[in-house]
């Protein structure tokens, strides 16, 4: 056998060849968009705290009464003795949120994915996924064992000619994201929930970056579309992650009874996982509210998204349309990623480079992240930045 240091320092080196290692930074958050990391402050487009909730004092006071009442640990899986009063609250509450007759609370998003995705089909059925589904969503239909058809980006008349194809299989399962986590657009749900009538297959949405953020009242990505959820339990199938626009952690699937007890008896990250921490569920059930009240905050995401629509549209890099809160900016190259990365560094303000395997080969990018959390001022500052960002860094 091999020495493993020897292994893997040879293999932690090929990635620095390639321009593809990772480096984690030690991040405290600062006030409003602003962190420390690494011990220096830095302007911050780079989380996923879309409504600026993960300071929220609301949420804290809840996490506090939580741990206060429940302690700071669930002690077992949900099924065991890890469902508490908080947790069970939560569940009732965001199905009320989304329109959906119950929901299941796991505790992250990675694990919903990856636990409900293979209680749903197996061998024998079918799983047509979108070919920039996120990790989580493409490891959920491996694990599934499922036949797996990748059809390209957005592509409606490939996913017919997948779901023709698939007409032998027991169960046909589609799995999309409703918004794209690297690229900020929106799957066509409507003309996905047609094809799935069409064809009998049901629908799996991912509405990770949807949630809270899109919608009436931040109910994400079926309200934007004017898609009535409680009108499609038997074909639907409803995820959402909590750690991003909801300011916490966790995520949820929902959709009908009976689909939620098997995921219940059957999803294996939920079955056999320890359950988060009740003080998480206070959080989020603070959350809720939070989402519906202060719509000011989706309304603050809409100026800041136009305000910096125009200030790349004078960069030498494309800037593809986002509806969301997402905006890539793509470069190319791993290292043009990189050097505008640390040229916006050195100005004090953190974008990150996002490279393959995130995103297809050739097309790595800056992945710029807003919040109602950020001023237009920030904006400001970002695009003045990537201008002179632009001077010294060659475009794609």
């Amino acid at each position: 056998m091999p020495d493993i240091t020897d292994v893997f320092e040879a293999a932690v080196a090929a990635l620095d060849a390639q321009q593809l290692r990772r480096h984690r930074r030690v991040v405290a958050p600062l006030d409003g968009a602003r962190v420390q990391a690494d011990g220096q402050p830095r302007l911050a487009f780079a989380g996923n705290d879309y409504l600026g909730l993960s300071q929220h004092p609301a949420l804290i006071e809840a996490a506090q009464r939580g741990a206060a009442r429940y302690g700071v640990g669930a002690t077992a899986s949900p099924l065991i003795c890890g469902h508490s009063p908080a947790h069970e609250a939560l569940e009732q509450e965001l199905a009320r949120f989304v329109g959906l007759p119950r929901a299941l609370y796991f505790y992250a998003g990675y694990a919903a994915n990856t636990g409900a995705i293979p209680a749903l089909v197996e061998r024998g059925d079918a799983l047509i996924s979108d070919a920039l589904n996120h990790a989580c969503l493409i490891d959920g239909a491996r694990l599934s064992r499922a036949e797996l058809t990748v059809y390209p980006h957005n592509d409606l008349a490939a996913l017919e000619r997948a779901l023709v194809a698939s007409r032998g299989a027991r169960r046909r399962l589609v799995v999309v994201d409703a918004v794209f986590s690297m690229d900020g657009d929106l799957a066509p749900l409507p003309e996905m929930l047609a094809l799935c009538e069409r064809f009998d297959a049901w629908l799996y949405v991912d509405d990770a970056h949807g949630f809270g953020v899109l919608g009436e009242g931040g109910r994400g990505s079926l309200s934007h579309w004017g898609l009535d959820a409680g009108a499609m339990p038997s074909r639907l199938i409803y995820m959402a992650t909590l750690g991003k626009a909801a300011g916490v952690a966790g995520a949820f699937v929902a959709g009908a009874p009976a689909l939620i007890e098997w995921l219940t008896q059957r999803a294996r990250t939920f079955f056999f996982a320890t359950g988060a921490p009740p003080m998480i569920a206070e959080a989020l059930r603070a959350s809720l509210q939070v989402i519906e009240a202060e719509g000011w905050r989706r309304e603050r995401l809409l100026q800041l998204r136009a305000r910096l629509s125009a200030g790349l549209a004078v960069l030498p890099w494309p800037a593809p349309a986002s509806q969301s809160a997402i905006q890539p900016l793509l470069l190319g190259d791993n290292g043009t990623a990189l050097a505008v990365m640390a040229a916006l560094d050195a100005r004090g303000i953190w974008v990150p480079a996002i490279r393959p395997p995130t995103v297809p080969e050739g097309t790595a990018r800056l992945r710029i992240s807003l919040s109602a959390a950020h001023t237009l001022d920030d904006v400001d500052r970002l695009c003045a930045a990537l201008a002179e960002a632009g001077i010294t860094t060659p475009p794609v």
